[in-house]
């Protein structure tokens, strides 16, 4: 018997909360170079549990408006602002759990990190080219959002060295259909 959910297709959306949705949109548009498809909302329920049972957020949580975008080659992001009376404001480190982060394909990750610099955007320590290991091959470099979120370029023109023996190769916007 095949594992896993029936009729698994692929991932179709990551999403992300963040505090000021048109400056998120801003972002992902103006210069990561993502396209707005549409916006929505709000969604509350101001007597009921439907926030709760649907969403596991408090039951007067409100989506004030969401966002959906498409960027390049890749899963579509998903964009929400909420609003609740338990919302936590701070964002989790890649080494919390929930911990997360969105990873960008380029195909020249020295003149991302350069274009990303020339925008005022904070951009940690790198790049970093993987020699060892699995991921031999790849160049990576964190950079963060204007309101804290990890991202990252990633790029391995050559493949990864994990590839030459495993099974089961990762899928890339390289080659979307495979």
């Amino acid at each position: 018997m095949k594992r896993g959910i029936p009729s698994l297709r692929g991932q179709d959306h990551t999403g992300i909360t963040v505090p000021d949705l048109q400056a998120a949109i801003d972002f992902f548009v103006d210069v990561i170079g993502c396209e707005l498809a549409t916006t929505f909302g709000p969604f509350r329920d101001d007597t009921g549990s439907f926030m709760a049972d649907t969403l596991n957020v408090h039951p007067r949580a409100v989506v004030e408006q969401i966002a959906l975008l498409r960027c390049g080659m890749g899963s579509n992001i998903e964009l929400f602002q909420y609003n609740a009376p338990d919302q936590r404001q701070d964002l989790p480190k890649n080494s919390d759990i929930g911990g997360h982060h969105i990873a960008f394909y380029v195909d020249d990750i020295d003149a991302a990190v350069a274009y990303l610099k020339e925008r005022g955007v904070r951009v940690l320590a790198g790049p970093l080219a993987v020699t060892e290991g699995p991921a031999a091959g790849q160049t990576i470099n964190y950079f963060l959002a204007p309101w804290g979120l990890q991202l990252e370029l990633i790029s391995y023109p050559k493949g990864m060295a994990y590839e030459a023996t495993s099974p089961t190769v990762l899928w890339s916007p390289k080659s979307p259909a495979q």
